[in-house]
């Protein structure tokens, strides 16, 4: 067996991640360095950069239709006034017709 040469990492860490992070690892059945290992290999900021920006692309899709129903239903219901008022208006000329 070839022993291999081992460095130390510290990561610093609030007593509340700490305390996940261990939570973490116990529930994974991990050391919390082989966890940190793993998450820093892991990680790759290219990526979440990608899915955060077609998660943003997406919201703003989704704000813009809400926008284009929010301007069809303010139209609808400008459209409804007017025939409600001009059925008002023909409504009270056959009144004083009769």
């Amino acid at each position: 067996m070839v022993a291999s040469a081992i460095e130390r990492i510290v990561v610093q860490a609030t007593p509340q991640e700490k305390k996940a992070i261990s939570a973490k690892a116990k529930k994974l059945g991990l050391p919390v360095s082989e966890l940190m290992r793993r998450g820093a290999t892991a990680y790759n900021p290219a990526e979440s950069d990608a899915e955060l920006g077609a998660v943003a692309d997406a919201a703003m899709a989704a704000a813009n239709r809400a926008s284009d129903a929010i301007d069809d239903v303010l139209a609808f219901v400008e459209a409804s006034n007017e025939r409600i008022a001009a059925m008002e208006v023909k409504a009270g000329k056959d009144k004083k017709a009769a």
